[in-house]
């Protein structure tokens, strides 16, 4: 048997080499004049081909950059191959012109260039973030810039439409007039001229978008040309950014800002560009000087490898094995062209350069991005940008070196702006009169004594009264509160619980996050629930109660199915009577219920399973029961034992539904309303709609809504930051928070718009929370100063019992289905072999035999079984003689003896759906005395 499946084997193995199989084939075509892209291809076909029986290859042609006649030769060479799809060119030209015929034959077309258009929009697969998501991230960051006034420096027609979004800033009735100036740079090296018209019109910020290799000459003459200083900003839209050297523009002053769509220092990129040397190596035949650095890694490598993984991913999802059959000469497309790319367009993939998915019109849209800056020791991330989320800025590496800007703090007094908002800032409990800095205690207050020690500065304190930390008047055009005095200039920083937002931050800057926070609910703690009348279903989910039942109906009928199919189960009523008429079964479908009811219950039962395969299924079930039971008891105890509470509100979604009567605000004009009010989420506009329509459910504090939360006579929840909450928990036993958190923000300290103390402050909260002293100073003034702790251990031992559900005890279910089907290969083998052994003894056929006994067994009509075949003993010369009597009443005698008659029955009487007993006996004398007083009786024999 195994000598046939091996030559079956290669017998295959060798036709598919030979004649079907064939090379399964994915084209190329490399116009860029390096070895880079077609040692990127290589690579990722290799690596996505892995453990393959029958791997993809690469069919790869290097054509001269733009000569469209030796592509178009190249793309119909390729189609000669049978090739699944085409990568390349990288030439705009080629590129479109080898669409045209991908389009036309319906071959799937995939590229990685910044390309805003597509024909038909079917035939390419673009792995380039789309024009207009690409626009949005700069749009972004303009905004959050604050810029009302930047010029876009541009190298060719070809890259306006990835301006799209910002240039539309000019339309947005946002209440500022925005100017936007636009030059293009002309072809070759020079740019000083365009550069020099830029300086003459004043504008301090640049928007460039150029070519990788020219993006360094332009950064380079515009510090010849003197607009590269402290008030001038750049944003570079080129993704290649961080490839290029950035030494000589670290320390002029600029503020410089670009982008990345994949970390260089992953293991996975790190990995690539290693194996990417080697093969640029083998190809140019050790000439490595097209090898790239290490950080040196641009996007369009990475794509090619992310595109080769995608594509192949979606072909042997696909299972296809045969590639196109089309011709440049003929005239027929190819049909699974368009299934290929449809269904690459719905796969999600995680590559080098993400995650890698499309939106309904086929362009990839969501991309998630570096924000980087260019610092004194080089570039730093500041921050992410996806389409979803917009900008979100992340924590900075502490710069071990002697940073730059804490010099300018040493020696200086500041005047620093704070609030009476405890545990930030609050009056200093004494029985002496204090003075000055001396008068306040809180977290803010040591954290800014710590930032003074950091950087050697001194400061003096100032009480914002009204306790306003600043917003936005549309109608005036002017901020308040604490936001305006740092814009006026009358402080110089300001901290508290300051909510850093984008309103404010385009008005002000801030220093790196102290504290990351979110909004959430504050009410009042969960009151105890009644117990359930029938909490003894709790342990188990409906889910698994219904499995539950379905295999108890089950093993039932199953034990009933292999009782009537194995033999040892059909045994004889009359133990006296060696060789009875008719045979009974124990498993009637009631006793079968009534067994597996008895275990399940653990009460036992008096029917005893005899045969392997009943015993098999008793036992996995018997082993299921013992599973089942015992995990039910377990949790039973866990519900018994656990206080069940009752929650008016779990969520922001049950607030809004406001199911209870339950009133809700926020704290009047801070950055909680704020949010609500700003936000696209219908579920928070309704929530704002309510709490405008009803300004009484606003409060001018925090301290005024926990009150409110604690009032008996009030049913009401306060929204409000999540750090809040967590001091007013510690303190307040009846109070708890409810629900996660809507949001993801952080607090600041506030200071002037492009203040030269940002970078040295940022740095030294960075180098606090590196030390752990943030976090120590968080417990001190959170759990421990001013009755912190008092609700510590109020909810210790809470919680609540989760009802078990499938995935906790599946794998018993399939034990159980396992064993099962055991038990029913292993009655049909009985069944099988009993029926050979009847039909070998008894000269029968046994392919009659077995069709007898298949035909009584699916009758199902009960419980006892005629017996078919009986051997008894004979006497005189002939010896021993078999017979068989009638299953349907006594033997009648036909001889003159009046015995009964020893022959037997013709074998075309027997009873089509009766069945043989498990042995034939020879009778006993007994048996035999037994009959013949019978037959005295009936005859009138005395």
């Amino acid at each position: 048997m195994q000598t046939s499946k091996l030559l079956l084997k290669c017998f295959t193995t060798t036709f598919c080499l030979l004649h079907v199989c064939g090379d399964k084939t994915i084209g190329a075509i490399f116009d860029d004049g390096t070895f880079l892209l077609e040692a990127a291809f290589n690579i990722a076909l290799t690596a996505a081909s892995e453990d393959q029986e029958n791997p993809f290859v690469p069919s790869v042609t290097r054509t001269p950059p733009g000569d469209i006649l030796e592509t178009e030769k190249a793309m119909c060479k390729l189609l000669e191959s049978n090739v699944f799809g085409v990568f390349g060119p990288t030439r705009k030209g080629s590129l479109q012109h080898i669409q045209t015929i991908a389009d036309f034959l319906e071959i799937p077309h995939i590229i990685v260039d910044p390309m805003e258009t597509q024909n038909r929009n079917w035939s390419v697969v673009n792995l380039f973030p789309h024009h207009l998501a690409y626009s949005q991230i700069f749009a972004d960051l303009i905004e959050l810039k604050g810029w009302t006034d930047f010029t876009i420096i541009y190298e060719g027609a070809e890259l306006l439409p990835f301006f799209d979004n910002i240039l539309q800033m000019q339309d947005l009735d946002t209440g500022q007039k925005i100017l936007i100036n636009i030059v293009q740079l002309p072809e070759g090296d020079d740019f000083r001229t365009q550069l020099k018209f830029i300086k003459k019109s004043g504008s301090v910020n640049y928007v460039i978008n150029c070519a990788r290799d020219k993006l360094p000459l332009v950064l380079e003459q515009a510090q010849q040309v003197g607009i590269m200083s402290d008030d001038h900003s750049y944003l570079i839209m080129n993704p290649d950014f961080q490839t290029i050297d950035i030494d000589p523009y670290k320390h002029g002053g600029s503020s410089i800002t670009g982008i990345r769509i994949f970390d260089p220092t992953l293991d996975s990129i790190q990995n690539f560009i290693k194996s990417l040397n080697e093969k640029v190596a083998e190809l140019s035949e050790n000439n490595i000087e097209n090898a790239i650095a290490e950080n040196g890694l641009t996007l369009d490598l990475a794509l090619v490898y992310d595109a080769v993984t995608l594509f192949v991913s979606t072909l042997n999802a696909m299972k296809l094995e045969e590639g196109s059959n089309v011709t440049c000469d003929g005239g027929e497309s190819w049909g699974y062209g368009s299934s290929i790319v449809n269904f690459a367009r719905t796969m999600e993939v995680d590559g080098l350069t993400g995650m890698i998915k499309f939106d309904e019109d086929g362009y990839r849209s969501d991309v998630e991005i570096d924000v980087l800056e260019v610092m004194s020791y080089g570039l730093d991330k500041v921050g992410t940008w996806s389409l979803e989320d917009g900008f979100t800025e992340v924590k900075r590496d502490v710069i071990p070196a002697e940073q730059e800007g804490s010099e300018s703090m040493k020696g200086k007094h500041f005047i620093v702006l704070t609030a009476l908002s405890a545990p930030y800032g609050m009056l200093k409990e004494s029985s002496k009169k204090l003075e000055g800095n001396d008068r306040y205690e809180g977290f803010g207050i040591e954290l800014f004594e710590e930032l003074a020690k950091i950087n050697e500065f001194n400061y003096t304190f100032d009480i914002q009264e009204d306790g306003v930390y600043g917003s936005y008047n549309s109608k005036t055009g002017k901020w308040n509160g604490m936001m305006e005095k740092i814009m006026d200039g009358r402080a110089d920083f300001a901290i508290t619980d300051l909510t850093i937002t984008a309103a404010r931050q385009k008005a002000v800057d801030f220093t790196s996050p102290f504290m990351n926070l979110g909004i959430t609910i504050l009410y009042k703690k969960p009151t105890k629930e009644p117990p359930d009348l029938f909490s003894f279903i709790s342990p188990f989910s409906m889910g698994v109660w219904g499995w539950l039942a379905g295999a108890f109906v089950g093993v039932s009928v199953l034990l009933f199915a292999l009782g009537r199919l194995a033999p040892e189960e059909w045994q004889n009523p009359y133990p006296c009577i060696e060789e009875p008429e008719t045979l009974d079964n124990q498993f009637t479908l009631a006793n079968s219920f009534w067994f597996t009811l008895g275990s399940v219950l653990t009460q036992g039962s008096e029917i005893a399973p005899i045969a392997v395969s009943t015993r098999m299924a008793g036992s996995m079930w018997w082993f299921f029961t013992l599973i089942m039971v015992s995990s039910y008891t377990a949790n039973l105890a866990a519900f018994l034992t656990v206080e069940s509470k009752f929650y008016a509100i779990k969520s922001v979604t049950d607030l809004a539904n406001n199911p209870y009567g339950i009133t809700y605000g926020a704290k009047k004009g801070g950055a909680t309303f704020s949010f609500f009010k700003e936000s696209d989420n219908l579920l928070y506009q309704k929530m704002y709609q309510y709490m405008e329509d009803h300004p009484e459910y606003q409060t001018a504090t925090n301290d005024e809504g926990l009150e409110r939360v604690k009032s008996d006579t009030e049913n009401y929840a306060f929204l409000m930051e999540s750090t809040s909450i967590e001091y007013m928990v510690e303190r307040n036993c009846d109070v708890a928070q409810v629900g996660g958190l809507l949001d993801s923000k952080g607090y600041g300290i506030a200071m002037k718009k492009n203040s030269p103390y940002r970078q040295p402050m940022s740095e030294s909260i960075l180098q606090l929370q590196e030390e752990g002293k943030l976090t120590r100073m968080k417990d001190k003034w959170w759990k421990e100063k001013r009755g912190g702790g008092a609700c510590a251990d109020d909810d210790a031992g809470g919680g609540e019992a989760q009802p078990l559900v499938l995935a906790n005890v599946g794998g018993v279910f399939i034990v159980l289905a396992v064993g099962s089907c055991m038990a029913v290969i292993c009655a049909f083998v009985e069944m099988v072999f009993d029926v050979w052994m009847i039909s070998h003894k008894m000269k029968v056929s046994f392919r009659e035999e077995l069709k007898a006994e298949l035909k009584f067994i699916l009758s199902f009509s009960g419980d006892t079984k005629p017996v078919r075949h009986r051997e008894s003993t004979g006497s005189g010369s002939g010896g021993s003689k078999k017979t068989e009597e009638k299953a349907d009443g006594d033997p009648e005698t036909p001889g003159s003896e009046g015995l009964p008659d020893p022959s037997p029955t013709p074998r075309s009487e027997r009873s089509g759906h009766s069945r043989h007993t498990l042995h034939s006996r020879r009778q006993s004398n007994a048996v035999q005395m037994a009959k013949m007083r019978k037959y005295s009786i009936r005859s009138g024999i005395n």
